[in-house]
């Protein structure tokens, strides 16, 4: 099989890196790709919201199968072009993906199929979303209501952030088109937690639950980012609590959006907050997330491409998922700035150290120049994944890679996996 994956992150990297294993696969390119990715696939350079050039470029390299890795392209009908020219994608059309490309959506198909979520309402104007938020006392997060790269939510703790975050999104429009609507909703409690499926879009099958570290600062501190970290198998969620998920959530979605004329293949992520009264969704994602792909991969055993491809093809039937039994933790190492405005063109040293079967250096924001050096090239540098007999073991092991790299102003949290 010859095949393509569309993206530039340390997701796309780790998707690659068990791509590149599979002997089903004869060929492997990714868009644009990074430098990582390109030592295991040749490096194309279309950007991975440039529709039209990698459809042109899957047909005339004759591509089998293509794996999108962001949620642009997916919502800018990718796999939709991709069907016409008769090329097998990973990931939904267009019509589904507004399942994360509108929080408003997202919403709706909740309420209808009946799936838990926290009280909520959208707003275009800022007085009457403020007089909502007011009358929950300022407790409420506010959430631009299209694609915001991870960074179009804001968790409000009195009713002046309400507002600081309303008018930024709505009459400062720091997020653009995607924040002419936006969700208010109310701020649940409890741990997260990340509920991932590979679907046909009737069988699922689930990937071991994981748990996301969004905030920049060590203890939860500081602003959201897309995430600076992740560990994998959560405790928090049981084997009978993701039976419950996969029942309550998951299922009742594809179901939703099936009934719509919108079937879903691919990757569908549930975004969910373990309150008191139970698990309640907080977003839905129409792909793999990230930094979770990174350690849940680590943790995957055997081919992961019949997977894929079954998904794509509508059809899961007899493909199982065999996963190690060991934790898994991938820690974010971020430029200076993030997640604001970054610095970039920064020297990376000691990412180049050889890594093994438990310990890999993902590439998300790296470039190289003409002499070959690795430089910083956005917020979100490396992930380093570690496997470990338990989640201490993994987060000890993943550190310690951590301690090897350096670059000017990098930034990382010391507590991933610290609070299972």
């Amino acid at each position: 099989m010859r095949v393509l994956v569309v993206g530039s992150g340390s997701r796309e990297h780790a998707l690659a890196w068990k791509i590149a294993r599979s002997p089903l696969v004869d060929g492997l390119f990714a868009a644009p790709g990074n430098p990582g990715i390109g030592k295991l696939a040749t490096l194309v350079p279309i950007k991975a919201d440039d529709v039209g050039r990698l459809v042109e470029f899957a047909r005339a390299e004759r591509i089998d199968l293509v794996v999108v890795g962001p949620e642009a392209p997916l919502v800018a009908g990718l796999v939709d072009r991709l069907a016409a020219a008769g090329i097998l994608a990973f990931g939904p059309t267009a019509a589904a993906a507004e399942i994360e490309g509108s929080k408003a959506f997202a919403k709706e198909i909740m309420t209808a199929a009946g799936i838990p979520t926290a009280e909520h309402a959208t707003f275009r104007e800022v007085a009457p979303a403020l007089a909502w938020a007011r009358a929950r006392g300022g407790q409420v997060v506010v959430k631009a209501d299209g694609l915001a790269a991870g960074k179009g939510v804001v968790v409000c703790d009195s009713i002046e952030d309400a507002e600081r975050a309303l008018r930024e999104i709505l009459v400062d429009r720091v997020h653009g088109a995607a924040g002419e609507l936006v969700l208010v909703e109310e701020r649940l409690t409890g741990a997260e937690a990340s509920c991932i499926a590979i679907t046909d879009g009737t069988r699922v099958r689930m990937l071991p639950p994981a748990q996301d570290h969004k905030r920049i600062f060590t203890g939860d501190r500081g602003p959201n980012t897309g995430g600076m970290g992740a560990f994998c198998p959560t405790p928090k969620v049981t084997p009978d609590q993701l039976a419950e998920v996969q029942r309550t959530v998951l299922v009742p979605a594809l179901r939703e959006l099936a009934r719509r004329g919108r079937p879903f293949r691919g990757a569908l992520y549930a975004g969910l907050m373990l309150t008191p009264r139970g698990p309640r969704v907080l977003e839905f994602n129409a792909r793999l997330g990230d930094p979770e792909t990174q350690p849940i991969l680590m943790r995957v055993r055997g081919d992961l491409v019949p997977l894929l491809v079954g998904a794509a093809r509508g059809d899961l039937h007899g493909i199982e998922l065999e996963l190690d039994s060991r934790a898994a933790v991938g820690v974010v190492l971020a430029a200076e700035g993030y997640p604001g405005r970054v610095t970039t063109g920064d020297d990376i040293h000691g990412a180049d150290w050889a890594p093994s079967d438990d310990l890999q250096v993902f590439h998300g924001a790296t470039a190289a120049d003409a002499e070959g050096r690795l430089l910083t090239a956005g917020g979100r540098v490396l992930t380093v994944c570690a496997l470990g007999a338990g989640i201490e073991d993994a987060a000890r092991r993943a550190y310690g890679g951590v301690a090897r790299i350096r670059f000017r102003g990098m930034q990382f949290r010391t507590d991933i996996g610290a609070r299972p």
